[in-house]
């Protein structure tokens, strides 16, 4: 009976220091703006049904594929930089919200996502193999990191590797969010420009950068699989 009346005293104890812990506050912070996203775009499909699928598209290939991605098939749609640049940036605020605290939360064992495990071991790998080169320059190299377009240095990883490196949480956010948005808005003005040159050449511009981007993603995905394959097997 002992045993038994332990162990809400102990789901209890677990309840309080996930909603007390600045990890906690922030997934609840993403949950809200994610609730908040899809309310606008339900309203969106009651009073603008055409604009809204376009909105939803463009959302799913940038959680698939990535902001470049989500960009280039937003602007291939014929949207604007008052709306591409926007969503853009929310998408990337509600992943990182949302995936970094569950990692930390599943790293101290207070949430255990089985789903997410093998993609939290992923990203763990990844942000081991650029901790060292990230860490000799502290917040301006997770900054700088976060804004440069290689593989596997996005927002969730730039954020596993400050918590890594032991930067406080508020900070660590702040760095890599604000990467973020430079690194967006860095894309903004690429996609202006080549959509310029490109558009000299064919009308359908937008359209041939996105099928191009996707594909250089896709095969870097796979290419990154093979190589982490023969890295297990060795």
């Amino acid at each position: 009976m002992a045993e038994k009346a332990e162990q809400p005293d102990k789901r209890s104890e677990s309840r309080i220091s996930l909603l007390g812990s600045a990890e906690g506050r922030i997934l609840l912070m993403g949950v809200a703006l994610a609730f908040t996203y899809t309310c606008w775009l339900g309203s969106k499909m009651l009073f603008s049904p055409e604009e809204a699928q376009l909105l939803v598209g463009m959302t799913a290939t940038g959680i698939v594929f990535g902001r470049a991605a989500g960009m280039a098939f937003g602007y291939s749609l014929g949207l604007k930089h008052a709306t591409v640049i926007p969503i853009c940036m929310v998408i990337e605020t509600v992943m990182t919200l949302v995936f970094f605290p569950l990692f930390v939360l599943s790293w101290r064992h207070l949430v255990v996502v089985k789903r997410l495990k093998s993609l939290f071991e992923r990203v763990h790998k990844a942000a081991e193999a650029h901790r060292d080169k990230v860490q000799k320059y502290g917040a301006i190299g997770l900054f700088v990191f976060v804004w440069f377009p290689f593989w596997m240095t996005g927002p969730f990883v730039g954020s596993v590797i400050g918590f890594l490196l032991g930067l406080r949480v508020w900070l660590n956010i702040i760095i890599v969010l604000s990467g973020t948005y430079v690194a967006i808005l860095a894309w903004a003005l690429l996609m202006g420009h080549l959509h310029e040159k490109v558009a000299s050449y064919s009308s359908h511009a937008a359209t041939i950068i996105m099928v191009i981007l996707l594909a250089v993603i896709i095969v870097g995905h796979l290419l990154h699989r093979t190589l982490n394959n023969h890295k297990n097997k060795a």
